[in-house]
């Protein structure tokens, strides 16, 4: 079966793009852009960076813009979710959702009125189990972006290695937010991914951090060998 990916650069949409290369053929990634950082159906911190990434894993990309206006948003998705269909023959789509319900429902419905299968290998998976794998597994991704205390302007930038891991599982514990960021309290950004043939470098970021929010926000990065 062929697939697209909705793919964001995060850690979640990666290691979906992972699991579904291990059992069908991904055709493409997909990545809606919308310019409202508040949006409430896609991730938002340094997209401009995915194309970057389809290019490391050797895949197209699919790329529309969007307003971010809630709900109409699922229209912007059915329109990248049409051009995957026609430029590169898709039978389904893949996400990496893990408990979003808000996520999921709006995804599976426009698959559904496009008679698609979707696929979506994290859906409920445990949180600490999955970044065990994550990182296990040779994913390298920073945290791009945080919106909730305990997480402070010193982890924008910060590759979350087996360090950084064990302090993200310890703040859940204490704080009881969701160590895999599905609450919304932090963003990533994949770096390396064990289906990437190049790696990405960041030459130049920033971080951006107001109150008890913040983006690490690339502004030039590039391809090198692994």
């Amino acid at each position: 079966m062929r697939l697209g990916v909705l793919f964001s650069g995060g850690k979640d949409s990666a290691f979906a793009a992972g699991r579904a290369m291990a059992k069908e053929e991904v055709a493409c990634l997909i990545t809606v852009r919308p310019s409202n950082p508040e949006s409430y159906l896609f991730h938002t911190p340094n997209l401009h960076l995915t194309a970057l990434q389809a290019e490391a894993a050797g895949l197209p990309v699919v790329s529309v813009s969007s307003a971010g206006v809630e709900e109409e948003e699922v229209a912007d998705l059915s329109r990248a979710i049409v051009h995957a269909v026609e430029e590169h023959g898709i039978e389904g789509v893949v996400t990496g959702a893990i408990r979003s319900v808000y996520q999921a429902t709006r995804v599976q419905r426009v698959c559904h009125s496009l008679g698609l299968w979707c696929f979506n290998p994290l859906w409920l998976r445990d949180e600490g189990e999955y970044l065990e794998e994550l990182v296990s597994s040779g994913f390298r991704f920073l945290v791009s972006g945080v919106s909730a205390a305990p997480l402070g302007e010193e982890w924008l930038g910060r590759e979350v290695d087996r360090a950084a891991l064990g302090e993200l599982t310890a703040l859940a514990r204490r704080h009881r937010m969701n160590p895999a960021g599905e609450g919304g309290e932090y963003e990533s950004l994949v770096l390396d991914a064990p289906f990437f043939r190049k790696r990405i470098e960041i030459v130049r970021g920033s971080r951006e951090f107001h109150g008890d929010r913040g983006i690490y926000r690339v502004t030039d990065a590039r391809l090198v060998a692994k």
